[in-house]
């Protein structure tokens, strides 16, 4: 498998850590990337173990920062401010290179209120990872995840990442319609420590309806091509999951993935 390319434990969406070193030994895995989830479920030492089964290079974890809507009272943030908190002394552990997160729901509130309001939720934790080195990220999701995110383009998690002070996730599922999104990718780079691939067929309506990288119309090569250009140095980390991926079969799903992916960096000169 390519260097830069890794695997995150969403494509295997459910899955304990003793199943998910199988999929890693199986598909050849060298960079891997874990859901917080699952480590509050099983425990740190567990996520250590499972790390310690090869020579793995721990990429970064998926956290959801709130589990409900952004409000702006302070009353609310204490929780996931406890909780993130324990994730960065995690990612610090076990040598992850970023967290990335999704805000939390947009509520009653505009998106100028909600991103301030994240901002201010989220500040006691930006001190705690810069500290820490581990960068915090926001990721940008479709807008069927309003309940969990306000940013649903690269541009508006650019905007709120760079209101936050933090960092930036570009998931191109999310972002590749987007007017403007080269000159946009090069506004993100500095803050962009993260790109997440993962295709879609146009017609598909199910949630989620991802394919993989290959099969559909996101032009990955060109968007990787715009990322590199403007000096992305980072990981490009394989996000599959929905029906088309379950009908292939996860592990045949991710190890197809992985090779495409990999070729069109090696096509790109990486």
């Amino acid at each position: 498998m390519h260097d830069r390319v890794s695997v995150n434990a969403l494509c295997f969406m459910g899955s304990p850590f003793r199943e998910l070193t199988g999929y890693w030994r199986e598909l050849g895995a060298h960079r891997v990337s874990l859901m917080t989830s699952t480590i509050f479920d099983e425990g740190l030492p567990a996520a250590q173990a499972a790390l310690a089964t090869g020579d793995y290079k721990m990429e970064t974890l998926s956290h959801q920062f709130l589990a409900g809507h952004l409000e702006p009272r302070e009353e609310t943030w204490r929780d996931p401010r406890e909780r993130l908190s324990r994730v960065i002394d995690w990612a610090k552990t076990i040598g992850a290179r970023s967290i990335y997160m999704v805000t939390g729901g947009h509520g009653t509130l505009t998106w100028e209120e909600a991103a301030k309001c994240f901002s201010a939720a989220v500040a006691p934790c930006v001190a705690h990872a810069k500290e820490a080195g581990v960068p915090l990220l926001i990721e940008c999701s479709p807008a069927v995840n309003a309940h969990s995110n306000i940013a649903h383009n690269l541009r508006d998690a650019v905007t709120a990442a760079e209101m936050a002070g933090i960092g930036v996730c570009a998931d191109l599922y999310a972002c590749w319609t987007e007017a403007g999104l080269r000159e946009t990718i090069e506004r993100a780079i500095p803050r962009c420590s993260l790109v997440q691939v993962g295709d879609y067929v146009y017609g598909d309506r199910s949630l989620p309806a991802r394919a993989v990288p290959g099969d559909g119309a996101i032009p990955i090569k060109r968007l990787c091509d715009w990322l590199l250009r403007a000096g992305y140095k980072g990981t490009f980390d394989l996000e599959l999951l929905g029906p088309r991926i379950d009908n292939e079969g996860r592990v045949a799903a991710v190890g197809r993935a992985a090779k495409n992916l990999g070729e069109i960096l090696q096509s790109l000169g990486v």
